[in-house]
């Protein structure tokens, strides 16, 4: 027992399994007296995610908190400099059903000179928040379900192949702004965003 309450008195809880932890900025502009959210579209040469619309951000550094890695991605990612961005706060995180977590941060970027990392951003551009707050995404349901290999031993459970195994039902959102589609867990987000406002 004393060994039992060594490990687990005040012991610092983490979530079971591993998961791939990343965090992205909701980075918010003003311009003529309108707020701006300011989004990527990524490299075409990525090999995750090409060409997709998304926001400042990316993995969380080993030794490194959510809202430094928020703050650093959006660095590199936009060549800005940190006294150019203002963390207001954070949102909800999210886990998505793929094992990994994600940190959204509220900012407000304090410059125009944004000469984005082409490496890693094609270009960015602009979207009013009042598009968002104005217009709701389509919604579109998808099913997430196990798939099983040959070699999955359903004779050790009760019922076999026809054990209720189960599934999961999710909303896939999509806003169509100009020319851009912005869809995934970034449409997520945003519409959580808008959600909590």
């Amino acid at each position: 027992m004393e060994s039992i309450r060594k490990i687990f008195n005040d012991r610092k809880i983490k979530p079971i399994g591993e998961y791939r932890k990343s965090a992205v900025m909701v980075l918010l502009v003003e311009e003529n007296n309108e707020l701006y959210i300011v989004f990527e579209k990524r490299a075409l040469t990525l090999k995750h995610q090409p060409g997709d619309i998304s926001l400042p951000g990316g993995m969380i550094e080993k030794n490194e908190t959510s809202r430094e890695a928020a703050v650093r991605e959006t660095i590199e990612e936009l060549n800005v400099k940190k006294s150019d961005i203002e963390v207001i706060g954070q949102m909800d995180y999210f886990i998505s059903p793929y094992s990994s977590i994600m940190y959204p941060f509220i900012g407000q970027l304090h410059t125009k000179d944004i000469k984005p990392n082409k490496d890693e951003v094609e270009h960015i551009f602009t979207v009013p928040l009042k598009f968002f707050l104005e217009n709701q995404p389509a919604c579109h349901k998808f099913k997430i379900k196990p798939h099983f290999q040959e070699d999955f031993p359903f004779e050790l459970i009760y019922g076999g192949k026809n054990y209720k195994f189960s599934t999961k039902e999710y909303n896939q959102y999509f806003y169509k702004y100009k020319d851009y589609v912005i869809w995934g867990f970034t449409a997520l987000i945003i519409k959580s965003f808008v959600d909590t406002l």
